[in-house]
């Protein structure tokens, strides 16, 4: 028998009592502690509970579970972890593993902090849209960018977890978690991340210490957030309701405002960028072919091309535009060559 045991968001107090007898009949009770920090008090409480053996459960045992599956085969055994068990991907492999080997399961669901931050700053949860983490590594930063892209670009919110490592007790901060975001926009250069984007911050959610701050970014990296764990969330488009809760249930900063407005897709910053500069290049090599007739057809088509980039975007047939736009700056490139001009100038 494996059971999955989440400590929501609070910890012990959650717990009820009928889940503190699974706990307290346990032969052998494994706490996860690599998602979220345990405190050595908190820790203990669950191992005066055990009334069998009690192990901490580092994420290499966990990812593992060779040990885990073993003792469960003939032994009654639970796997403790914070928030909601199956949060984190690895309890799921595992349960997945157990079913497979013919061993019963069972499951005792926690509030987790992704669905209990939401409400906490005054968001709809309905509009998250994809979770994701921030490492402390610039060179792993594409990936949570391009994230937070696709969420503004379907209005929606992004909730992002900061990196936590048990072995070393570290835990990002914030204000570089942010500054990694700013730094990343730098290089990328699609106009998804400002000082001026509006993000939330909070602190030890469902603890006493529990702390909220929004604002800009430009004065969020001047705050002070104490201590770990925390999360950031940047807003897509905000309803009135959002707005009017963020106000009030964070200390606010700055007034909220809609992240995704300004927000392009690709094929959009594509599109305006090069029209205007494949009409400029068209508009200059054409004096070299007047009263060319057999060159006619091609400067026609190349000024349709151009112009059906124009309207297919604005139908939001992105990928028609790109083609069309395609087509004009091939047709305009190959006019510069019978030239002699460079049709990269």
């Amino acid at each position: 028998m494996l059971w999955f045991i989440g400590l929501g968001i609070s910890g012990i107090s959650e717990l009820s009592n009928s889940t503190l007898e699974v706990i307290k009949n346990a032969e052998i009770v494994y706490l996860e502690s690599f998602t979220s920090p345990i405190s050595d008090t908190e820790k203990k409480q669950l191992e005066d509970i055990s009334g069998g053996e009690f192990k901490t459960a580092k994420r290499w045992l966990v990812e593992d579970g060779n040990e885990i599956l073993e003792n469960a085969k003939n032994r009654k055994t639970v796997l403790i972890s914070y928030g909601d068990p199956y949060i984190a991907t690895t309890h799921l492999e595992l349960k997945t593993r157990a079913i497979r080997d013919d061993i019963e399961t069972r499951t005792i669901h926690s509030s987790s902090i992704v669905s209990s931050l939401i409400g906490e700053v005054g968001l709809h949860y309905y509009k998250v849209g994809k979770v994701l983490t921030i490492m402390n590594d610039p060179k792993s930063m594409i990936t949570p960018y391009n994230t937070i892209f696709e969420n503004l670009l379907g209005k929606t919110h992004s909730v992002i977890l900061l990196e936590y490592n048990e072995d070393k007790s570290f835990f990002l901060d914030p204000k570089d978690a942010l500054s990694l975001l700013l730094n990343t926009e730098k290089t990328q250069n699609r106009k998804v991340i400002s000082e001026e984007t509006f993000a939330i911050v909070a602190s030890r959610i469902g603890k006493d210490s529990q702390k909220i701050i929004s604002g800009n970014i430009s004065n969020l990296i001047k705050s002070d957030f104490g201590e770990a764990p925390h999360s950031i969330i940047i807003p897509g488009r905000l309803h009135f309701t959002e707005s009017d809760a963020v106000k009030t249930v964070t200390e606010c900063l700055d007034e909220p405002t809609d992240n995704s407005a300004d927000v392009k897709s690709i094929s959009e910053q594509m599109i305006e960028k090069y029209v205007p500069m494949v009409r400029e290049a068209l508009a200059e090599i054409k004096p070299h072919y007047e009263n060319l007739k057999e060159y006619e057809d091609v400067l026609i088509n190349a000024k349709l091309y151009i112009d059906d980039a124009e309207n297919f975007l604005k139908e939001g047939k992105k990928e028609y535009a790109v083609l069309s736009i395609g087509y004009a700056d091939g047709l305009v490139d190959a006019l510069r060559i019978a030239k002699g001009f460079d049709p990269k100038m």
